[in-house]
């Protein structure tokens, strides 16, 4: 009979290159996170928000006139992260509503940490499974589809065109 009373090397050199591997990778993020080396884009904006650890939502609030974005972390502000020059003024959100069609949403309105009124330029927010607002976005000439939950952002070349895609999907769907 040959009883073991250990782990062989090997084993433990496997476990010991597990863990500095998933070690590698979790410093490697949490740095790119914190030197803003993941470009945030309208198309990567969900991804961008999922990067920070956070147990109900982190929203992006741009106010200003676009000029600086804030991002909160559970409804505080993250102090050392500030997005600048990411938008600008023409930035429009629209709703969807089949019936309707698309409806122009109103700007928000923010009370800052001395209770001033400011104007919400943008706001995009996520929750802890990654839901957001289901928006159109129009930013320079293209529109950007925030509906879908498992695919990347589309992004079209006009309001029309990405409309007619979202009625095309209901069109299929009711079929």
């Amino acid at each position: 009979m040959n009883l073991r009373k250990g782990f062989s090397l090997i084993e433990l050199l496997i476990v010991i290159l597990i863990i500095g591997i998933v070690y590698t990778l979790a410093i490697g993020n949490f740095q790119r996170l914190q030197e803003g080396e993941t470009k945030l884009s309208l198309q990567n904006i969900k991804a961008y928000l999922m990067q920070f650890p956070h147990e109900q939502s982190v929203e992006l609030l741009c106010l200003e006139r676009c000029s600086k974005c804030d991002i909160f972390v559970d409804g505080k502000l993250s102090k050392e992260l500030e997005v600048e020059n990411f938008l600008d003024e023409s930035v429009q959100v629209y709703r969807y509503e089949y019936a309707l069609g698309t409806i122009k949403e109103p700007r928000e309105t923010y009370f800052n940490s001395e209770d001033v009124e400011e104007e919400v330029c943008f706001s995009y927010s996520v929750d802890k499974k990654g839901v957001g607002k289901q928006v159109l976005v129009e930013f320079q000439n293209n529109v950007y589809d925030f509906s879908s939950y498992f695919t990347p952002t589309p992004k079209y070349n006009s309001l029309e065109e990405a409309v007619s895609e979202k009625e095309r999907v209901i069109e299929e769907v009711l079929r």
